[in-house]
């Protein structure tokens, strides 16, 4: 896909981050993996992103990256648009980012880099320099420790042709309406927060269209018809998958830190895909939320 056809397809419907698969000794299992991103291929998510935050990309090793994104190209068969996660320190993320496109990423989702707070100079030329390290389209992911500007964006898009989304995390909506206000529709905007169908309201009124959907790797069918709703101003449906799935979905969700990755993946081992477990310092969810998890999406089993 070139930058255009990438930018369409963030934009043109729902988003997705695939968990990545592991056997027992906690090395990627392609084969599972695969017939999972198949079967989501066959909803209507337009990109989904291999190894990305639901993915563990912060556990990955710079060698797996390529590995799981060609695994996630080769299963998807140009039914969607494959972007992979990118991070941590500049020659690092360029370094994964080169391998990730010649893996045949159709782009590239630039996640916070490690650790430490940057001014707003340094992260300007933190994204240009992983932006000109490759041909294929990035996408910024403000969140946390990587809150870039209006301003900052703005010089971004001026240096950066090949810039093509912006991704929020940070739960600002007075910055992320500037940012829409400002930048217009030279990029592409996708809602980033954890559960995103939770804020998918408040985005789509600051001019967010899209958003990533984590259960989308276990519930599909119920994401694309919440966000259908939400597209369709269908204020009753929405409200009504909120209160039936969503909110008892984050009950779980906060019973202990990083069950935003955790609950995911059990929701897609209890779809019947043997995605292993999570690596450390992420934790398995109790006997306890893991019934309660079965129960929740007894509805919607495959």
């Amino acid at each position: 896909m070139d930058l255009l056809d990438v930018k369409r397809a963030l934009g043109a419907g729902l988003l997705s981050f695939p968990v990545t698969h592991f056997d027992a000794e906690g090395r990627f299992r392609p084969d599972s993996y695969q017939q999972h991103v198949d079967w989501l291929c066959g909803y209507e998510a337009t990109t989904l992103f291999a190894a990305g935050g639901t993915g563990e990309f912060f556990s990955l090793t710079p060698d797996e990256v390529p590995e799981i994104v060609r695994a996630a190209k080769e299963a998807a068969g140009g039914r969607t648009a494959i972007v992979s996660g990118c991070g941590y320190g500049t020659e690092m993320a360029i370094s994964i980012a080169r391998a990730a496109e010649k893996a045949g990423a159709d782009g590239i989702l630039l996640l916070p880099h490690y650790l430490i707070d940057a001014p707003q100079e340094g992260m300007f030329e933190h994204v240009r320099r992983v932006c000109h390290s490759v041909g294929i389209g990035v996408m910024v992911y403000n969140r946390d420790n990587s809150i870039l500007t209006a301003d900052t964006i703005a010089r971004l898009c001026d240096h950066c042709p090949n810039l093509i989304g912006f991704k929020d995390g940070s739960g600002d909506i007075g910055l992320v309406r500037q940012i829409t206000a400002t930048i217009g529709d030279r990029l592409t905007y996708l809602g980033g927060m954890p559960t995103a169908e939770l804020f998918a309201e408040a985005y789509l009124g600051a001019g967010f269209t899209t958003y990533s959907s984590a259960v989308f790797n276990f519930v599909p069918g119920l994401a694309v018809d919440f966000y259908k709703a939400l597209r369709g101003e269908d204020r009753v449906k929405c409200e009504s998958i909120l209160r039936d799935f969503f909110y008892p979905f984050i009950t779980i969700r906060n019973r202990a830190k990083g069950y935003a990755v955790s609950a995911i993946k059990a929701g897609v081992k209890l779809q019947g895909f043997d995605a292993g477990p999570v690596r450390p310092p992420l934790k398995e969810l109790s006997c306890e939320e893991l019934a309660m998890l079965d129960n929740l999406i007894a509805p919607y089993k495959r």
